[in-house]
């Protein structure tokens, strides 16, 4: 058991107490273990029990349950509180908006106890009359209720792609490592969400493929369909569907082009009137590139097969070089334990030195994110000075002292202007009062916008993927209005967030909007999701160029300081205006 599913069962442990009104002293030590074994840098199962024990806010019987934990994979506590809950209403703590008070409502008043039932009565207006519901709480809790139906059985790319890599290499092992295998479809075009594994193998010997399946080690395997040239079946560890298709060697190129690409790629019409499919399978190639090269196409990368900007720009051979890793100079918006983060500002730093990078942006919550640890004046004072000290001491690498300054519900910066004034770069973030309609949240962050220390927007929708949608907000105007008024805007590379959506990444480049790859990084292991955050980009036909992390450190400062004398300028124009 990892680190993160011991978190999870306290954080259970912690909700399930608050649903049976137990003792708050008692709610509060759960909370309090969560937090802080958050922080710890080390697989707590590789611990000693003195280590263990040792842990901050950990005491003897934390310690105990942690012990049991990693035994059993629950302990007696948790388990006595589980048998005294319905499953169903076990099941509730997972919807977003509603906590466990709310939930024991719901259980106790109106004696529901499945994620059916509460559906059912949110439909016939029964939970609004609830006291402390009112209509706007009840069509909260359906709206999380039927975003979770639609998306069971789907993954976050993240999670799908190691699934289907392990898939792939059983194939492999059984077969052979000659025998080509892929993955084609969503998942080879690198969409955010998978529903379906679906992969190619050039080989018909379908009794073999099956046994590698089985074999896979990814846990319960029910085959639904197979035959000559398909097998069909789902997973339970991760829970998900696969689509394994055969096709010989010869037609393997053929076959990985059709499968891979969206229908809407594959039937645009080309210049001479003929259709792509039908030019993409007129004989057996020996590559893909072969392939484009026949239809008079340049090559066309399978993320960028959707059907949208490339054809046109392929016909032209004027598609994009797109941004690689290697290009990826330093990393921006990321948190230490001055916030909420789990490595403090030395480790975050000496680890992103050591990656290679040449910079690092940090940027801890705000105040107004007092969930979350939120810097007091006072503390943002402390972290400049040791920025200040850590720069001397890891020069020629550099870091810039930033915040995610989060977009109240007015649209105003957190932080007074002095406050503002004292960073090097500002990230706007919105992160409470997500209920606002289309009109008002786009309202608000065209105000953060155009507030003159306002450097880059944050994770525009603040959506969590297959957890909640992201809020409503009208994606032009918001890049129109960071065009005009020179800020970045981010690409979120948590795997939850990839926030902004790649679909609108062309159209923020032909706006001249530049695109920073930012991990949010929590801890030192957080910068490994910038991949994914560059995958996003090159959906959206991202380049080096209009990537603003691709700039060296000289040329981000020279931004950052000329945003700053900008700011300073119109705060002076503003204030003589008064």
């Amino acid at each position: 058991m990892d680190n993160k599913e011991i978190i999870s069962q306290f954080r259970l442990m912690a909700s399930l107490m608050e649903l049976h009104e137990e003792n708050q002293f008692k709610i509060r030590g759960y909370t309090g273990a969560v937090f802080n074994l958050e922080k710890v840098d080390r697989p707590i199962a590789t611990m000693t029990a003195d280590e263990i024990g040792a842990l901050d806010g950990i005491g003897k019987s934390m310690a105990a349950n942690i012990h049991q934990l990693l035994e059993k994979g629950t302990f007696d506590a948790l388990e006595e509180l589980r048998a005294a809950t319905p499953a169903g209403v076990v099941e509730m703590l997972s919807i977003k908006g509603i906590g466990p008070k709310k939930i024991r409502l719901i259980w106790k008043e109106l004696e529901i106890e499945s994620l059916d039932a509460l559906q059912k009565a949110c439909e016939e207006g029964r939970v609004a009359s609830v006291k402390g519901f009112g209509e706007k709480t009840q069509q909260t809790i359906l709206d999380g209720l039927k975003y979770r139906k639609a998306n069971v059985g789907k993954l976050h790319f993240s999670e799908a792609e190691i699934a289907a890599n392990q898939l792939v290499d059983a194939l492999k092992k059984e077969l052979g490592q000659k025998v080509p295998a892929s993955f084609v479809g969503p998942l080879r075009r690198l969409l955010e969400v998978i529903d379906t594994l679906e992969l190619l193998v050039g080989s018909l010997n379908n009794e073999a493929i099956i046994k590698a399946v089985e074999k896979s080690g990814l846990g319960e395997i029910s085959l639904q369909e197979s035959g000559p040239y398909s097998i069909r079946g789902h997973m339970n560890e991760p829970y998900i569907t696969f689509h394994i298709r055969l096709c010989d060697e010869k037609h393997f190129t053929e076959k990985l082009l059709l499968y891979t690409a969206a229908p809407l790629h594959l039937n645009q019409t080309l210049a001479e009137g003929a259709i792509l499919r039908d030019k993409l399978t007129e004989r057996a190639f020996a590559s893909e590139e072969e392939a484009y090269k026949h239809a008079g196409l340049a090559y066309i990368a399978p993320e960028l097969r959707e059907g949208s900007f490339e054809i046109a720009l392929a016909q032209e051979n004027k598609l994009p070089k797109l941004v690689e890793m290697s290009d990826l100079k330093g990393i921006l918006h990321n948190h230490s334990t001055y916030s909420d983060g789990k490595n403090t500002l030395k480790e975050m730093a000496t680890y992103c030195k050591e990656l290679g990078y040449e910079y690092l942006g940090i940027s801890d919550h705000s105040r107004s994110a007092f969930y979350a640890s939120g810097l007091e004046a006072n503390r943002v004072k402390d972290q400049q000075v040791e920025i200040d000290e850590l720069n001397k001491e890891m020069a020629p690498f550099r870091i810039f002292k930033g915040i995610e300054s989060d977009i109240l519900p007015d649209g105003s910066l957190d932080y007074e202007t002095e406050v503002l004034a004292s960073f090097d770069f500002i990230v706007a973030s919105v992160h409470s009062v997500l209920n606002m309609d289309l009109q008002k949240a786009t309202t608000r962050l065209l105000k953060a916008i155009k507030n003159p220390f306002t450097t880059m927007l944050g994770h525009p929708t603040g959506r969590l993927l297959l957890e909640r949608k992201g809020y409503p907000i009208d994606h032009k105007t918001v890049i129109d209005a960071c065009a005009e008024e020179g800020v970045i805007i981010e690409i979120n590379a948590h795997p939850w967030r990839l926030d902004l959506d790649w679909r609108w990444v062309h159209y923020a480049i032909e706006k001249g909007v530049m695109l920073s790859i930012n991990p949010d990084a929590h801890e030192t292991e957080g910068y490994h999701d910038m991949r994914y955050g560059l995958l996003v980009g090159r959906k959206g036909g991202l380049t080096k160029e209009m990537t603003f992390n691709a700039l060296s450190t000289a040329e981000v400062a020279a931004h950052f300081e000329k945003r700053k004398k900008r700011a300073a300028e119109m705060v002076k124009y503003q204030q003589a205006e008064r």
